[in-house]
């Protein structure tokens, strides 16, 4: 059967010049052509994600074209707009790919607003409520390495394809041709028609004042002589979070020159993820050089962002995505209250995977802390939930592990272009008052306790890597552990049982364990990966590290 599928494709006159000369490598060598055609790359409610290349479990302008045409035969559902918004980073064939699915909705009747440039998952998901959109599209494949792309699909509320929408996509792709089935005309001739027009500037400036509107202590920053070193890993970032950041007064910026302007390749980090410390490698030597009080990264697609703080030696400490949401939760909540702008009855959301120690600080600060699941469309969703009662305004931040932030309802996605605003005028504001994030982050722990949060991930690459995961997290449910090493199992959580969690079902096992301490395994919906979330509390951090040691060190070999 896959060998049929490529035979089509070999005889294909393909308008994507790097495709054939692919297929004609592969002849005769049956694992690579099984590898490309034996399946197709899934549409699910985080939408598409591959290895570019030819075939329909790669990412190419025919998967995209009929991923397209599966979104426009359920808008034509949907009434309203018949507007489809659409932005894409900077990977390999990112503009390609946005140009290509204008094309198909143009030919289908819909309208398309389409950045003019690369711009981030916020602007698209802003972008999306703007013009009252039916969906929308962002071509990304976020922190991935250089080989990789990906489509995002977004609904009206500017949050991704929730799980209904997604499978009538998905069931409407499926009835499509790949090489031929999606309608189609040229981005050329889409503008001409006037289907297909670019984001205007008031939709930009708009996106800009609503991000600067969640300034915690506005005017702060002008003063405060903060130096930051910035780096957008050759990603969307650099032109929304400079702009930002100038607009609120931080002009001190260094941005890491050979990460500043596009670059599909990603030469300098192989893995442009701000989580990993090679990623941050380089801003960080020129931190150094230049003594600034923060050095800050941005992933492609800009809606993670990670930071190094400057300690009191001098040296560069990296923060955890749980140790910043910690930081930005206290942050806003102290300056919200000193201010006068808390909300009545205020909440912050967090995904459940996330550190407990955010509860007690919200806690201490009166506020109601929610936890969802894993994915950020979860949080958007209890903001919709605030929304639909005209409560919005009560939602104060929303944060998960993974290095992502939001505060403020204007998008439904994470915004690393709101968070980086927001740890620039936190470092402004601790600068100003002789502290530091540093100095800060120590205080949180000394005053809630040391809480450790760490994730093991275990890869399992190739067709059967799923089958494999599948099975684990079976056994896993069919035979309970009693216990974690040395620690004892006081509860386990399956997550499959909505009716025990109140939470839509899901694919992840929580264990509590005696001590306080909490071990979490999740397979990963993009990647072939089982995760595993620990969070220990100690007396120091010695302690709180050597509990999570043992804890990995006896649930390793369930992964083997």
């Amino acid at each position: 059967m896959y060998n049929e599928e490529y035979k089509r494709w070999l005889a294909a006159d393909l308008a994507d010049a790097d495709l054939s000369p692919e297929l004609r490598r592969i002849e005769g060598n049956d694992e690579e052509i099984k590898d490309r055609f034996a399946v197709s790359l899934k549409f699910g409610t985080a939408g598409l994600r591959g290895v570019l290349g030819a075939g329909t479990n790669r990412m190419n302008i025919y998967v995209v074209a009929q991923a397209t045409q599966g979104l426009a035969n359920w808008v034509k559902t949907q009434g309203g707009t018949q507007t489809v918004a659409i932005s894409y980073d900077t990977r390999l064939k990112s503009d390609v790919f946005s140009k290509t699915a204008a094309g198909v909705l143009a030919a289908n009747g819909i309208n398309v607003r389409i950045y003019d440039a690369a711009m981030p998952v916020p602007a698209l998901s802003f972008a999306t409520r703007y013009y009252n959109c039916n969906a929308g599209i962002m071509v990304t494949a976020s922190h991935n390495p250089a080989k990789y792309n990906g489509y995002k699909a977004y609904g009206p509320d500017g949050c991704q394809m929730p799980d209904q929408a997604a499978d009538i996509v998905y069931e409407e792709i499926q009835k499509i041709d790949v090489l031929n089935g999606a309608k189609q005309v040229s981005f050329a001739q889409g503008v001409e028609d006037g289907l297909i027009r670019f984001v205007g500037d008031d939709c930009k400036k708009a996106f800009y004042e609503a991000i600067e509107s969640r300034q915690v202590r506005p005017g702060l920053a002008k003063t405060s002589g903060l130096k930051l070193v910035y780096s957008p890993l050759n990603g969307s970032g650099l032109v929304p979070v400079t702009q930002v950041l100038k607009d609120i007064g931080i002009t001190d910026i260094t941005i890491v020159p050979e990460q500043e302007y596009p670059n599909g390749y990603f030469t300098t980090c192989s893995y442009p993820n701000p989580e990993i410390y090679a990623a941050l490698e380089a801003g960080l030597k020129l931190a150094q050089e230049c003594d600034a009080d923060l050095m800050l990264a941005t992933d492609p697609d800009a809606d993670r962002v990670g930071i190094a703080m400057k300690c009191p030696d001098g040296s560069y400490e990296l923060v955890s995505g749980n140790e910043m949401g910690v930081l930005l939760l206290d942050y806003i909540c102290a300056g919200r209250i000193e201010k006068g702008t808390m909300p009545k009855n205020p909440v912050a959301v967090m995904s459940l995977v996330s550190t407990p120690l955010a509860k007690a600080v919200a806690e201490h600060y009166g506020v109601e802390l929610r936890s969802v699941l894993t994915g950020f469309k979860w949080i958007g969703d209890q903001i919709l939930g605030l929304e639909k009662k005209g409560e919005e305004e009560r939602f104060i931040f929303g944060f998960e592990e993974s290095y992502g932030y939001l505060a403020g309802t204007y998008v439904r996605d994470k915004d690393a272009v709101v968070a980086s605003m927001l740890i620039c005028e936190m470092a402004a504001y601790y600068r100003a008052t002789g502290s530091s994030i540093k100095q800060r982050l120590e205080e949180i722990y000394t005053q809630y306790g040391r809480y450790l949060n760490k994730i093991d991930s275990f890869e399992f690459p190739g067709l059967t890597g799923m089958d494999k995961m599948a099975g684990i997290m079976t056994e896993l449910r069919s035979n309970p552990p009693a216990s974690i090493g040395k620690y004892k199992v006081t509860k386990a959580v399956d997550f499959k049982k909505s009716e025990e969690t109140g939470l839509p079902p899901a694919n992840v096992l929580l264990y509590e364990l005696e001590g306080g301490a909490t071990a979490i395994v999740r397979p990963s919906g993009t990647e072939p990966k089982i995760k595993t979330y620990f969070t220990t509390l100690g007396k120091d951090l010695a302690e709180a590290q050597a509990q999570k040691d043992e804890l990995a060190a006896a649930l390793k070999p369930l992964f083997s």
